[in-house]
């Protein structure tokens, strides 16, 4: 991976390539990272502690990714990806300055940043977490070793080394889990009857799911493919709406039913091995105690490769909001490419260094992911709609939109006793919804054209 990194380091001398790849890749390799950066590592190793916990239902995670996914391909790619084209985009909220106005932008960025910097450090704890089950590393040391690794060839080869390593990253995970540990855990569990008597009789039922669960996932991913940073540059390097729609169904046909009924019943031969660990360590115990020196490895390495291929494109995510969302629009517009590529090395090493932070003080993988997602859906998520099917939407409710909907969800999160519901969610993203319909009815001279 840092091999990659240091090969397109030598290729680049402009911020274009190194934020969306020159605007020129296919279909295939788009796609393929596009579901290597939305499920990776985290939502990997979450989902077999979903299978641990409750079964076949869980797999109803990534089937909110295959519905985000298809809906924008039909209903944002080929509205952004010819702007994003004509006016040469690299962010998420180049679109909302172009909707709206310069403090949407902003406060976007801003949020984005965070929420990504915070997934980053998600993403390091799941590798750690691996890492500890699998060779015995203390959990502090597994943090800084990922950490040095994904931030390294981040910071070297910008998008285009993400999105070729993603591709690498991905088959590594597919095949590994398809050819190695999903055969020799099914032959170690002793097969369906194995599985079938060691497990309750709900982890075989696939609606064993609450509405409000389901609900708050649907509400926490599906808008997630229409506010991600992550989304948009790879939106942008596509070399056309045709390429990048073809990415978007490949990559959910992939997330649901591939990745989803994977993830889960591993997990599920997981609980059947080691009943009494703790839910998201019952997939590394297996990969540990049960597959045969060497093919361990294998499959160990492809769960490295799913933590990378998010840790590192939600870094460079995070990157790209504070170069040229403030740095750029704010600070020195006229900053020549070589100082802007510098400072985004530099930045790319800062950010890593503080989700390194951060993923020492997370507890578990899947909250962590879901508080990410949560903070900036209620944010971002009404205000980005909006915009792109209301002609009616004006800036200062985009602004006031994003402000009460992130706030609440914050607030909500840190004091769980003001909120009045289980998810925070469920309250933060209809009030973001709310003030921006109607600070917009209020506001008509302020609205732009779509």
């Amino acid at each position: 991976m840092l091999a990659v990194g240091a090969y397109f380091y030598r290729r680049q001398s402009r911020t274009d390539e190194y934020f969306v790849g020159d605007r020129k890749m296919g279909a295939g390799h788009i796609g393929l990272s596009v579901v290597a950066t939305d499920v990776g590592g985290g939502f990997s190793i979450g989902l077999g502690g979903l299978g641990f916990a409750m079964g076949l239902a869980g797999s109803w995670l990534l089937f909110t990714g295959l519905v985000g996914a298809w809906l924008a391909a039909v209903v944002l790619i080929p509205r952004v990806k010819p702007l994003g084209d004509k006016f040469g985009w690299l962010t998420y909220p180049d679109y909302l300055e172009h909707r709206f106005d310069r403090r949407a932008r902003t406060l976007a960025a801003a949020v984005s940043a965070i929420g990504y910097a915070g997934f980053v450090g998600a993403q390091i704890l799941a590798g750690a977490k691996l890492s500890s089950a699998a060779f015995g590393l203390e959990l502090h040391t597994a943090v800084w070793i990922m950490a040095a690794v994904v931030v390294g060839y981040t910071a070297f080869g910008g998008l285009q080394a993400v999105v070729y390593t993603d591709t690498v990253q991905w088959i590594v995970l597919l095949g590994g889990l398809l050819l190695f540990a999903l055969p020799f855990g099914w032959i170690e569990v002793g097969g369906w009857s194995g599985l079938r008597a060691g497990l309750p009789a709900a982890h075989f039922d696939l609606f064993n799911i609450s509405g409000v669960e389901l609900l708050t996932w649907g509400l926490t991913i599906v808008p997630i493919w229409f506010v991600g940073m992550t989304l948009y540059q790879r939106i942008y390097a596509a070399r056309d709406v045709r390429a990048a729609k073809r990415a978007w169904t490949l990559a959910g046909l992939l997330e649901y039913p591939t990745m989803a009924f994977i993830g889960v019943t591993l997990g599920m031969m997981g609980r059947v091995l080691f009943p009494e660990a703790e839910a998201e360590m019952g997939l590394p115990l297996l990969i540990k105690n049960v597959l045969p020196v060497g093919v361990a490895g294998l499959v160990i390495a492809a769960y490295f490769s799913a933590i990378m291929s998010t840790a590192d494109s939600c870094l460079l995510a995070s990157v790209g909001n504070v170069v040229s969302d403030f740095y750029l629009k704010l600070i020195n517009p006229k900053a020549p490419d070589q100082r802007v590529l510098r400072l985004s090395r530099l930045l790319t090493l800062g950010i890593g260094l503080a989700s390194v932070i951060v993923a020492l003080a997370l507890p578990r993988v899947l909250d962590a992911i879901l508080l990410a997602y949560a903070f900036m859906v209620s944010g971002l998520f009404a205000p980005t709609l909006a915009g792109l099917v209301w002609k009616r939407a004006s800036a200062p409710a985009a602004f006031w939109s994003m402000l009460a909907g992130g706030t609440a969800a914050v607030v909500l999160s840190l004091v769980p006793a003001l909120c009045p519901v289980d998810e925070p969610i469920l309250i933060a993203l209809p009030l973001s919804a709310v003030v921006m319909v109607v600070a917009s009815l209020l506001c008509p001279h302020a609205a732009k054209p779509l």
